[in-house]
């Protein structure tokens, strides 16, 4: 059963996907309007037409049929243009649901192929699904619309016979439309359910026939099928009432028109073509809309549901800070609702140009806390703001995270740097120590790499700059170096240290022990903090030169 709050975020996505892109969007529906042109056209002229040909007036008729014809050439370069149209919203829709499929298993650490495989198959269903439900209500409401118009032009009262039993037979569609939702789902999970039992029942033949217990078997498979069965059996029950409904609101308004129209004073042209919007435009766009939203809306419907926890929430506004005055306030995160909290009811203040190092024990909560601050992961209590604005919504150039393992795109340093002046390159690499590096380089091992991530952030000039032990494969003279370039920036500096001498060469040292986080200089935290005179004892003093 898909459930309130589930419809709610699949239709706020389905939404929002088909007018990601305005521009796309309205060319879509211009283009509609052309390929609906015989819509409007075919019942005019034919009653025209018939009426010109019975008065002996064959150039009318003929021009009218003429016209009709050329109807036809204006549908077909705008179904063209419709077709490209609809995979510019449809293609962006797709990429971005496999995107987010993929991300959500790397961030959950899942290392099963075959899972994301099955996602990306459920993902390639839905842009199909979505591909098929715009273009059946696409044909619907054009039709519609054109009929009404073409109808209105021949002989309004003819609508009153048209439009009633149409509509009433719309809205008992739409009505039913949750109903089939649930039993296409429950049938979908018997279908599933069956499979599984005869994968499972397969693979464990050897076994049944040692223990000769072919008959449990035989009943746990077949009971799988029997609720295949009854599910398929309510499925049809929906199925056929919906095609009944469907069928009487489709061929009641041709009776009520072959009945009613002469009595009217509507002429035989006019009656013939009226019967044409019906039979020709409105019937077929009618059968297809039902087709396309009660096949493949519910399977879109069902497949998005699946795959909800993939959808992309909604894009947040980003905000520019007025500073980078860093404060969390009360701020505790935990990985899942069961686990203990890494971060627990912090408060802390990073005012401007600080520049903070962060120390701690391996899997101590150093790189969820750089997260936290960069607005990658949001905090189950608390907040988190820069310059008075929620992380999570601040402008992207207003902060830069450099992580451990940095990526470095397949190209050259230059194409890697982005969009800047070959001397504006060198002068970013020579401030963090990289000058050994030449900007058409491809090959680049792991110390360069993380220089030219390093360097490419330098570039961004973001004033918050935070760097997730983003120097753990140079040396210490090399981070030394890089620490220093960014802290001359006079931009917001939160090192993650890979090691105590990043301490020193802050202003301000962090040091998270378990949930409890201690700040000060590093002369105060020798004296206050336990931990931190243990890390600091275990320095190489040999490394002084470097700080």
């Amino acid at each position: 059963m898909i459930s309130f709050g589930h419809r709610t975020r699949v239709g706020s996505f389905l939404w929002r996907s088909f007018n990601a892109q305005p521009g796309q969007a309205w060319r879509f529906v211009l283009w509609s309007l052309v390929e609906a042109a015989p819509a409007f056209v075919i019942g005019l002229a034919i009653a025209r037409a018939v009426d010109a040909f019975t008065a002996h007036q064959a150039v009318a008729g003929l021009s009218w049929t003429f016209l009709l014809g050329i109807s036809w050439i204006f549908a077909a370069v705008g179904a063209r243009q419709v077709v490209v149209t609809l995979a510019g919203i449809v293609e962006p829709v797709r990429e971005e649901l496999l995107t987010a499929t993929v991300r959500g298993a790397l961030e959950a650490g899942r290392n099963d192929a075959a899972a994301v495989t099955r996602a990306n198959l459920q993902v390639e269903v839905a842009r199909d699904a979505f591909t098929g439900v715009i273009g059946s209500v696409k044909a619907f409401v054009f039709a519609f619309l054109g009929v009404v118009a073409g109808v209105m032009a021949l002989m309004p009262e003819l609508l009153l016979l048209v439009l009633p039993p149409l509509l009433l037979a719309l809205g008992a569609f739409l009505f039913s439309l949750p109903e089939l939702a649930k039993r296409q789902h429950a049938y979908l999970l018997a279908d599933e359910a069956t499979a599984e039992s005869l994968v499972r029942v397969t693979a464990a033949l050897g076994d049944v026939a040692a223990s000769g217990d072919e008959e449990h078997a035989a009943r746990y498979a077949g009971s799988r099928f029997d609720d295949q069965r009854r599910a398929a059996g309510k499925l049809a029950g929906v199925t056929t009432l919906r095609t009944v409904v469907l069928g009487t609101g489709a061929w009641a308004p041709i009776l009520l028109v072959l009945v009613y129209a002469p009595r009217l004073g509507a002429s035989p042209g006019v009656v013939l073509g009226t019967l044409a919007y019906v039979m020709q435009s409105l019937t077929p766009a009618l059968f297809n809309l039902a087709s396309g939203l009660g096949e493949s809306g519910v399977r879109l419907w069902v497949t998005l549901t699946r795959l909800r926890a993939a959808l992309p929430p909604p894009p947040q506004e980003t905000h520019r800070s007025e500073g980078v005055h860093t404060e969390l306030k009360g701020v505790t995160f935990a990985y899942g609702p069961q686990a203990l909290p890494v971060v627990d009811r912090l408060d802390l203040v990073v005012p401007e140009g600080e520049h903070l190092a962060v120390v701690g024990p391996s899997g101590i909560g150093k790189s969820t806390l750089a997260a936290l601050i960069a607005g990658l992961v949001v905090p189950g209590q608390g907040r988190v703001t820069v310059g008075g604005v929620p992380a999570v919504r601040l402008h992207k150039g207003q902060r830069v995270l450099i992580p451990q393992e940095a990526y470095i795109f397949r190209g050259t340093v230059a194409e890697n740097l982005g969009d800047h002046q070959p001397a504006r390159m060198r002068q970013a690499l020579d401030a963090i120590g990289a000058g050994h590096i030449r900007l058409q380089v491809t090959e680049l091992g792991p110390a360069d790499r993380q220089l030219v991530a390093l360097a490419r952030a330098f570039l961004a000039d973001a004033p918050l700059v935070i760097l997730d032990e983003a120097t753990s494969c140079l040396d210490p003279a090399a981070e030394a170096q890089v620490e220093r370039a960014f802290a001359e920036t006079g931009c917001t500096l939160i090192v993650i240290a890979h090691r105590i001498s990043s301490a020193l060469r802050a202003r301000r040292v962090l040091v998270m022990d378990g949930t409890r986080i201690v700040t000060g200089t590093h002369q105060e935290l020798l004296a206050a903090s336990p931990l931190y005179a243990d890390l600091a004892g275990h320095w190489d003093p040999r490394l002084r030169q470097v700080s």
